[in-house]
C-alpha cells in the first residue's frame, strides 16, 4: 500500500481522544505484522485504549524512536465540506480529519516500513504510537513507563508533528487543572441564606487573570512566541436559572511554561486562592488535568545535527505547541519534533495535507534507516 491509501485507512477511523482505540490499533498491528516486524500492544489504564510499540531492527542496540499520537480532536466544529473521516483528494490536497495532525505522519512511516523490514539494520528504528495526545499527552508516559523492557536506551526520538519538514528544538511544557467550587443554593430574593459559587470563583478567576498579567513581565526567553510563560481561564461555567442563587461553579485553566520553568507552579497562586475559599464555607476541588514538560535540546546536539542533514534545513529553535517531545527527553532520551504538515491547518474544518508533504517525510525517514544499516 502506498503512504496515501495507508492515510486514507487511518482517517476512516475516527480515533477521537477519550475514546476507545481498538480499531486502529488493530489495523496498524496486522499490518506491520504482515512485514514480519515485531510489535508490542500497551494497554493504558483506562482498559479501552492502548499505545503501539513496534521494533525494526535489534532491540538490544541503541537506535531511534519515530514517535507519534494515534488520537485526533473531535470533527463535530462547523465548516467541513466532506466526511471529516473519509479522505478526500482534491489536486495535490488530502481532506481529514487528522490528515495534518497527526496520521500523515503515522502513514509515513508505515509507508517507509517495509523498506526499513527489508534493510540490513544494524541500529533499530521503533515505531512508537500513543493515544490521547490532545487530552495533554495522557498516554505516552505508560509507554515510556515500560521502555527498559522494549528495547535498549534509544539514541533519539523523532517527534512527527507537523512542523513542515523542519526538525524544532524547543516547545513550552504545559500543566492543566479544574477547579470545582461548591457553595449553598438559595432564592435569589435571599442570598443571604445562600453561597453564591459563582462570586466565590470569581477571585480565583481575578487571581488567574493578575497571575496572566504578571507572567508578561518576565521573566523572558526569546526563542518562544510569545516569549514569557502564559496562564489562562479556558472554560467557566456555572449555575442553573437566573433567580436560583448557585451551588456550583467550574473553572478550566492552562498554564505554559518557557523552559526552566515547571508549569505546574504557574498554577499555585491560583489553587491558593482557592483553598482561601475553604475559609467562607465553600468547598474546593483541584483537579489536575494534564501535564507535560517543556523540551529544549541544544543547537549543538547530535539529534539536531542528524535531522538537519537529512531535511537539508536548519533546525528551528522553537515552537509555541506543545508535544510529547517533552517526556521524551525527560525519559533521558534526546528528542526532537519533524512531521509533515503545517501546524496551522491542525483542528479546523477541511483539515488537510499535501501529498509532496507526505512522500518529503517518507523519504526522511528512508533516509535514517540508510544511516542506520549495516556497513
Amino acid at each position: 500500500m502506498d503512504t496515501v491509501e495507508i492515510l486514507a485507512r487511518l482517517v476512516a477511523f475516527p480515533s477521537v481522544v477519550g475514546t476507545p482505540n481498538d480499531g486502529i490499533v488493530g489495523w496498524i498491528q496486522t499490518h506491520l505484522q504482515g512485514l514480519g516486524i515485531h510489535v508490542t500492544e500497551l494497554p493504558g489504564p483506562e482498559g479501552d485504549r492502548s499505545n503501539i510499540f513496534a521494533t525494526i531492527g535489534p532491540r538490544d542496540v541503541a537506535g531511534y524512536i519515530l514517535s507519534g499520537h494515534m488520537d485526533v480532536v473531535p470533527a463535530g466544529e462547523p465548516g467541513w465540506t466532506s466526511e471529516p473521516f473519509a479522505l478526500r483528494k482534491e489536486a495535490d490536497r488530502l481532506y481529514g480529519r487528522g490528515t495534518t495532525d497527526m496520521k500523515g505522519f503515522l502513514a509515513a512511516a508505515l509507508a517507509a516500513a517495509p523498506g526499513l523490514a527489508r534493510a540490513n539494520l544494524a541500529r533499530p528504528i521503533h515505531l512508537a504510537f500513543s493515544y490521547d495526545e490532545e487530552a495533554g499527552c495522557r498516554g505516552v508516559p505508560h509507554l515510556l513507563a515500560r521502555m527498559k523492557e522494549l528495547c535498549a536506551p534509544p539514541q533519539g526520538a523523532i517527534i512527527g508533528e507537523p512542523s513542515r519538514m523542519q526538525a524544532v528544538r524547543a516547545h513550552k511544557g504545559k500543566a492543566a487543572a479544574r477547579v470545582t467550587v461548591g457553595g449553598r443554593a438559595g432564592h435569589s430574593s435571599r442570598p443571604d441564606l445562600a453561597l453564591n459559587a459563582i462570586h466565590a470563583m470569581s477571585r480565583v478567576l481575578n487571581s488567574a487573570v493578575d497571575e496572566a498579567r504578571r507572567l508578561t513581565l518576565g521573566p523572558f526567553d526569546p526563542v518562544f512566541e510569545p516569549p514569557y510563560s502564559t496562564l489562562q481561564a479556558g472554560i467557566v461555567s456555572g449555575g442553573l436559572a437566573l433567580n436560583i442563587v448557585p451551588d456550583n461553579c467550574l473553572l478550566d485553566l492552562e498554564a505554559r511554561a518557557i523552559a526552566d520553568v515547571a508549569p505546574e507552579e504557574l498554577l499555585a497562586p491560583i489553587r491558593h486562592c482557592a483553598d482561601m475559599l475553604k475559609e467562607q464555607g465553600f468547598s474546593v476541588d483541584w483537579t489536575p488535568l494534564s501535564a507535560y514538560p517543556a523540551l529544549s535540546l541544544a543547537k549543538d546536539a547530535p539529534l539536531a545535527a542528524l535531522l538537519e542533514e537529512m531535511t537539508g534545513r536548519p533546525s528551528l529553535a522553537a515552537v509555541s505547541y506543545g508535544t510529547e517531545a517533552g517526556l521524551y527527553q525527560a525519559a533521558g532520551i534526546d528528542a526532537i519534533i519533524c512531521g509533515p504538515g503545517d501546524i496551522e491547518r491542525a483542528h479546523k474544518p477541511d483539515e488537510y495535507i499535501l501529498e509532496d508533504e507526505l512522500e518529503e517525510c517518507r523519504q526522511m525517514i528512508l533516509a535514517l534507516a540508510a544511516r542506520c544499516v549495516r556497513s
